[in-house]
């Protein structure tokens, strides 16, 4: 019997006996989440600062998305693999670590002179948050016990996370604008170094008792294949999902993945064991969460492309609307680990899609004239609650039942997922807006479709994941 499965607890009881943090707790939750929160500044500060950065330092334009390409391949390729080293030399190692690989390559980047060196800089970030993210996500769940204290660190993590991309967005904007886009490296510099030196003293380190080997061929195998992925999703957003390049991508990958699970079965100490993977928590959890992840990000997307091109917003004033998604992502955040505890995991993933869904479909109403503004903010909004209450169920409902030990690789799967649906969102939705004839109708298409994946996210563990409550 798992965490997931056992009986009810009576509320009076609950009420009784509600565990809380104690001031070391508190100091390592704002460690770990400072750290989170930049790590998701990083997917998106950047995005608005592309023209600039390819006219000061010569990129070619078609050179331009490899700047956010390089960091995405890097921090999903390498995350699992990451997460299960993590298990292996210990967490808060890794976690340390890679904050100053963080650092020293956020300074690398912001001065850069050349676009080989910019982009080993942002190749060597995505490197440190594939190591940072999973190492610090087990420190955090191996930190709280399973149950209502967890819950709540969670969620504050998923709100963070959350705000911090859209944080991102606005961020570089204003950076760019009043500085240099240099200083959307800078920033990271430091928050790196402050996290060095308070970490040490008081983050304990973490790891098995008995350290298993490092299954290579089970690395090579899941790392090359959501490399191939990752590579394969890009390039279709530029080049089209018919360019033979793509479809090589996409088919090694496909090859890839679908050999992993018969490697991991014949290692003695496998990177994922099989036991992990046929746990319906684990597999319809992280399905769960990359359309969670998928769907969010790429209507952030959606909705840029309709106020900039349709309503004629300029950047920034574009990145500063998504400030009420930002809200109501922190608000969901605080709102899912007292769901969660009232209801259950299950029920915040159900009940998170579909108000994620209703909000999504609303704004297939949109149309060309600025009154539609206000339908736009508040269907962000709600989206953004329904969003994170579905992300904590998911990182709930992957981390639950499983031992200590497991905790580094769970939370690499997680982030994997999470990584890997950040990525995934936009070149699909790109691939539908193109389908119509003209923008409005194919972001109104693509809507739907947005809308449809959330339903598909919500209905999966309605139907094959039991009901339960700690």
């Amino acid at each position: 019997m798992t965490a997931l499965d056992t009986p009810p607890v009576p509320a009076a009881s609950k009420a009784t006996a509600a565990p809380c943090m104690d001031g070391r707790m508190r100091l390592v939750l704002v460690v770990l989440l400072v750290a989170q929160f930049m790590l998701a500044v990083d997917f998106s500060i950047l995005n608005v600062a592309l023209p600039v950065i390819g006219k000061g330092l010569g990129f070619s334009l078609g050179g331009l998305q490899w700047i956010a390409t390089a960091f995405a391949l890097a921090a999903a390729g390498f995350t699992l693999l990451f997460g299960r080293v993590a298990d292996l030399l210990g967490r808060r190692r890794v976690f340390l670590g890679g904050m100053a690989v963080l650092g020293a390559a956020s300074l690398a980047g912001g001065l850069a002179t050349t676009p080989e060196l910019l982009m080993a800089a942002r190749v060597a970030q995505g490197l440190a948050t594939a190591a940072v993210t999973p190492a610090g996500l087990s420190l955090l769940t191996s930190a709280f016990p399973e149950g209502p204290l967890r819950d709540k660190a969670l969620g504050l993590n998923g709100a963070l996370m959350s705000a911090g991309f859209t944080t991102g967005a606005v961020l570089g904007g204003v950076l760019t604008d009043l500085l240099s886009w240099r200083w959307a490296f800078f920033v990271n510099v430091p928050v790196a170094l402050a996290v060095l030196l308070v970490a040490p003293a008081v983050i304990e380190e973490s790891r098995p008792v008995e350290r298993p080997r490092l299954d290579v061929p089970g690395a090579i195998t899941v790392t090359g294949g959501l490399l191939a992925l990752v590579y394969g999703l890009t390039a279709a957003g530029e080049h089209g999902w018919t360019d033979p390049g793509v479809l090589v991508a996409l088919a090694a990958a496909v090859a890839l993945l679908i050999a992993f699970p018969f490697v991991e079965r014949r290692s003695a100490a496998p990177l994922v064991p099989i036991r992990v993977l046929k746990r319906r928590t684990v597999v319809w959890g992280n399905l769960a969460g990359l359309l969670a992840f998928a769907t969010e990000t790429s209507l952030v997307f959606l909705m840029t492309l309709h106020l900039q091109d349709v309503l004629g917003f300029s950047p920034l004033a574009a990145g500063l609307s998504f400030g009420v998604l930002g809200a109501g992502t922190v608000l969901g955040g605080l709102f899912a680990p007292r769901f969660i505890g009232r209801f259950s995991p299950r029920t915040a993933l159900v009940a998170g899609g579909v108000l994620q869904a209703v909000a999504t479909l609303s704004l297939v109403g949109l149309g060309d004239g600025p009154g539609t503004y206000g339908l736009l903010l508040a269907a962000t909004f709600a989206g953004g609650i329904g969003n994170m209450l579905a992300i904590v169920g998911f990182m709930v409902t992957a981390t639950s039942g499983l031992p200590d030990a497991e905790q580094g690789m769970a939370t690499g799967i997680a982030t994997m997922t999470q990584q890997v649906g950040i990525t995934l969102g936009t070149p699909v939705m790109s691939a539908v807006v193109v389908t119509a004839a003209t923008l409005p109708d194919g972001i109104a298409r693509a809507v739907l479709v947005n809308a449809a994946a959330v339903l598909v996210a919500a209905l999966a563990p309605a139907l094959l994941l039991r009901r339960s409550r700690r």
